[in-house]
């Protein structure tokens, strides 16, 4: 019998255009359980935008609730951007991103999904581009936050979820800052880097979880949230590639 106080987040990062990977995960993500990516999904870049990108589809087919905005995800013009958000299915998100032309929407600052009985709160950071007030601001209308002035504001504001997890495309070292900087994050689920790590790595009580890139595996994070928030288990499970 499911624990109603257990969360369960199945995880993916750094795909890059790779295909065949959605009907495995539509088999293996339980219901109750909530699927997220940590960025650069999508085989296009900051500087190139491609109209049609096969991805997409298996994005869209697969049962995911949140896609952070990694550097694929990302585009300069906000034309593009709103373009790629238009194809998917769930809400990019991006914490440390701010549109200073109020332009159409094309990411969220934060998502939260229900898992089972519990309210999760995905914050979603992606490495910047270029520091808060270059002169690229007045080009491209965006400015980049740093990590700790995104999390300041998301975690200064009050929330009802009963677990906060940030999905970071920052990479694995940054990831170990923010973890020792930030403890009151219940997880941080990474990407960027491509680092996959075997078991969670742990800085003080905040686990640090990366699947790797190009769909290889995917991780499967059990959080219970009780008194406090402890970890139940965690597993890499291979994908088949096509």
């Amino acid at each position: 019998m499911r624990d109603e106080r257990t969360a369960v987040i199945y995880h993916t990062s750094d795909i890059h255009g790779r295909l065949g990977f959605a009907a495995q995960l539509e088999r293996l993500v339980e219901p109750g359980a909530l699927l997220v990516d940590c960025g650069d999904a999508l085989a296009g870049s900051s500087t190139v935008y491609r109209s049609r990108e096969p991805v997409v589809e298996e994005l869209n087919d697969a049962p995911y609730c949140a896609l952070a905005v990694g550097n694929r995800e990302f585009h300069y013009l906000h034309r593009c951007m709103l373009a790629r958000a238009h194809l998917l299915r769930a809400p990019l998100v991006c914490s440390n991103l701010v549109d200073l032309r109020s332009r159409g929407r094309a990411f969220r600052r934060e998502v939260t999904s229900e898992a089972g009985a519990l309210r999760v709160r995905f914050l979603a950071l992606l490495a910047p581009q270029y520091r808060t007030g270059s002169g690229w601001e007045k080009i491209f209308g965006w400015r980049f936050l740093s990590a700790d002035a995104a999390l300041d504001e998301a975690m200064s504001t009050g929330s009802s979820s009963d677990l906060t997890v940030l999905l970071s495309h920052m990479g694995l070292a940054a990831d170990r800052q923010i973890a020792q900087r930030w403890p009151s994050l219940h997880a941080i689920i990474g990407g960027h880097s491509h680092d996959t790590l075997q078991r969670p790595e742990f800085v003080g009580r905040v686990p640090i979880v990366h699947a790797g890139a190009y769909a290889r595996h995917v991780g499967r994070l059990s959080l219970r949230a009780a008194a406090d928030v402890s970890l139940v288990s965690y597993e890499l499970l291979p994908l088949q590639q096509r």
